[in-house]
């Protein structure tokens, strides 16, 4: 495909998802399906690799892809111009793909240059505040310098593009949030966050933080009980209200509305009930979203979504409801039976839990999806049953079992899958007496390992990771 566009002096448009993931197919049924993609996709030239394709984790850590959906332009001579963000909405999607296409520097040179103090133009800003830095895996930057780059930047793009410079705010904040960072100046990121959710355009613009930030970003950024956190949840709320009625948001964007009112009536009980109102309203958001869904990617990252709003506002009964009706036409049922695992054990049903985290392996299908959900299982097996040795080794024992002895095995998300599981394990016999089964279990992988090729690279992290 590469030798193909140089070749034809054409982009090359990289898609590496799963037919699985609940964002890919809303990427697929809102942009994909577009007239306009479809007539951008004629002048680029188009890649699917689909994660449990053979060598897709190999040609995943080539690309610095990890999460699903990664999406990247490629200039004709096979260097990056951005990776394209798969939370925005369809339209400003189309709009950083255009801007991609259309000859720009790319996104590592305009960071270099903002870095620098080079003046940039507003499309400029707006293609590194719409860059995809959730898949950005240290491709641009080290983790290390994410919120102060980010932070920096969103400062220096106020006057230009104040669209742009919002989102970079709110990203350097989720960033800073999530890393529990004591030197970031939250004083002045809760100042540009009401300034945001005081502007509509500007709260449109910076959607995704909006509701995906409800549930961690004023618990940063203000003290419990304070009036600042008051008034702030107060305003933060008004705004996804008005989200989650509008009719020109995508189904999911509703859901997603909903979820961050969830998520703000929560902040300072966890556990507490919900307002019946807003129980509801959510009631109310699911039920819309599910109305009419014809298109079939569509329906499925939906499904998933309100089923976890319903979950999250302690309507599990509902959750489990739309669920199950879903296991009979879904592709790829294996993905809601972990929804449900996920209620049941909310509910404290642990045997219920493991039953459907059982049945989610047994039925699911490729091999790095197989060795992710089983990874799955046998991590709720130490969480729910620590002292079901049997089980916890029988199903270790299938997960290893399946890793095709490759080199292709131990790269990507297959590799932090297999790691994930050994940490799980290794901490279940923080005691030693578990040792002689995981003494079992590091004999099995290392007859795995002991076919890769002598020389291989993969032989070390295919070792090491029980």
């Amino acid at each position: 495909a590469f030798a193909q566009a140089k070749k034809e002096n054409r982009p090359l448009f990289l898609y590496w998802g799963a037919v699985w993931c609940p964002p890919c197919n809303q990427v697929k049924a809102t942009v994909f399906s577009r007239a306009d993609f479809i007539e951008r996709a004629r002048v680029f030239i188009p890649v699917y690799i689909d994660g449990d394709a053979p060598a897709a984790q190999k040609l995943g850590a080539r690309f610095k892809a990890s999460g699903y959906p990664t999406m990247i332009l490629f200039r004709p001579d096979g260097s990056e111009i951005t990776r394209l963000p798969g939370e925005v909405d369809a339209a400003r999607y189309m709009q950083v793909l255009q801007q991609g296409m259309s000859g720009g520097r790319p996104v590592k040179a305009l960071l270099d240059a903002a870095r620098a103090g080079k003046p940039l133009s507003a499309t400029d800003w707006n293609l590194l505040a719409f860059y995809s830095w959730e898949t950005d895996e240290q491709a641009l930057l080290p983790r290390a310098e994410r919120v102060t780059t980010l932070w920096q930047l969103a400062q220096r793009s106020t006057a230009t593009a104040p669209e742009a410079s919002a989102r970079l705010a709110m990203k350097a904040a989720a960033m800073a949030s999530g890393a529990r960072d004591a030197s970031f100046d939250k004083a002045a990121a809760l100042q540009r966050l009401r300034a945001a959710l005081a502007d509509p355009k500007v709260s449109r613009a910076t959607f995704p933080e909006l509701s995906w930030g409800a549930g961690s970003l004023p618990g940063y950024l203000t003290e419990a009980g304070s009036p600042q956190r008051a008034q702030l949840v107060q305003q933060w709320d008004r705004r996804l209200t008005q989200f989650a009625a509008d009719g020109g948001l995508s189904r999911l964007d509703r859901i997603a509305a909903a979820g961050g009112r969830v998520a703000l009536a929560r902040l300072d009980a966890p556990k507490g009930p919900l307002p019946v109102a807003l129980q509801t309203e959510v009631r109310a958001v699911s039920t819309l979203a599910m109305r009419d869904v014809k298109d079939r990617y569509e329906r499925e990252a939906v499904v998933y979504a309100a089923a976890d709003l319903l979950a999250d506002a302690n309507l599990l009964d509902e959750s489990d409801e739309l669920l199950r009706a879903e296991l009979k036409r879904s592709a790829t049922p294996y993905y809601h039976m972990l929804g449900l695992a996920s209620n049941a054990r909310k509910r404290g049903d642990n045997a219920a839990a493991l039953n459907w985290h059982q049945q989610a392996y047994e039925t699911s299908k490729g091999p790095a999806t197989r060795l992710q959900w089983g990874s799955s299982y046998v991590r709720a097996l130490v969480d729910l049953a620590p002292n079901d040795a049997t089980r916890i080794e029988a199903a270790a024992r299938s997960v290893i079992g399946e890793l095709a002895p490759t080199p292709e095995t131990f790269h990507a998300r297959n590799r932090g899958t297999l790691e994930r599981m050994g940490a799980k394990l290794v901490e279940w016999n923080k005691d030693g007496r578990q040792e002689a089964t995981l003494a079992r279990l590091r004999a099995q992988l290392a007859g795995t390992c002991a076919q890769l090729p002598a020389a291989a690279p993969e032989r070390a992290p295919c070792n090491d990771a029980l």
